[in-house]
């Protein structure tokens, strides 16, 4: 499409409704609706960055409502090759504490009715997702964290529940003894949706609470939307000096394989001028 194009996204979660200033809105139309607002635009060096608030500038979509496919077509329809996708996320593990950060690398789905797929016909494919993050820009995030002097872990699944309720206890224990790290409501298509137009995704997960708290600790009380919002408003500062430590060390070129998307397929060059 012509007109302004950037190559970096930044798709912000709860609690993280604007990244940078002095920016360009563009209003972005797309075959799948409006995405969840109008796109941000704003250089951070020499790079050109787009911003999309998630649930939007509001908070008006909740989890199971976000039109995931809007947001990654609008996205790669400005031209964008990598996403960063910060997160709000519940702890499953004793030593993985509210305020630090997991660098996600695996995720597992949970959701339900939610339109997860580009590839729905007439045109058929299948997107490889056995790895569902880059690598590439876990790297770069874990990096940038140590030198803002954040807590990150460099690895970790989250279990992307359907929302918007919170867990039971019996689910939390379950998604525990699943091997899972950390719980999330959005991860899920949005990740997937990302692989299926050739873009690199990575997951930095916001740790908020211990969901249903932690067994054998009656004092950790279970997670409420209030307390997370908390933590949240607190973190958003470390949140915006992690992204511009690590957006400008993102390589031009990437050396992973997120691009080759659903291999062959129709979508590996991204939208096409029909979504403009």
């Amino acid at each position: 499409m012509s007109g302004p194009t950037a190559d970096i996204a930044v798709i912000g979660g709860s609690g993280f409704y604007r990244f940078l200033d002095d920016v360009t809105e563009l209003p972005v139309h797309t075959p799948y609706g409006p995405p969840s607002a109008p796109v941000a635009l704003a250089p951070v060096g020499d790079r050109t960055v787009a911003f999309l608030p998630r649930h939007g500038q509001h908070h008006e979509y909740p989890p199971h409502r976000v039109n995931s496919r809007a947001n990654l077509w609008a996205l790669r329809q400005l031209g964008v090759r990598r996403v960063i996708g910060p997160f709000a996320a519940g702890s499953l593990r004793a030593d993985i504490h509210p305020g630090e950060l997991v660098v996600c690398d695996q995720l597992i789905d949970r959701t339900w009715g939610r339109p997860d797929t580009f590839l729905d016909g007439p045109v058929l494919g299948h997107a490889s997702f056995a790895d569902p993050y880059c690598p590439e820009l876990g790297d770069v995030l874990s990096q940038a964290a140590g030198d803002i002097g954040a807590v990150a872990h460099r690895s970790g699944t989250v279990m992307v529940i359907q929302g918007p309720r919170f867990s039971t206890r019996a689910e939390s224990r379950w998604f525990r003894n699943a091997g899972c790290d950390v719980i999330n409501m959005t991860q899920y298509p949005e990740a997937a949706l990302a692989r299926e137009l050739g873009i690199c995704y990575g997951g930095l997960a916001q740790i908020t609470d211990y969901d249903t708290g932690l067994e054998g600790d009656a004092s950790i009380e279970p997670v409420t939307m209030e307390a997370a919002f908390a933590v949240l408003e607190a973190s958003v500062d470390q949140t915006r000096r992690l992204l511009m430590k690590a957006i400008p060390a993102i390589p031009d070129v990437p050396s992973c394989a997120c691009a080759e998307g659903v291999a062959g397929g129709p979508l590996a060059d991204g939208p096409r001028d029909e979504a403009d």
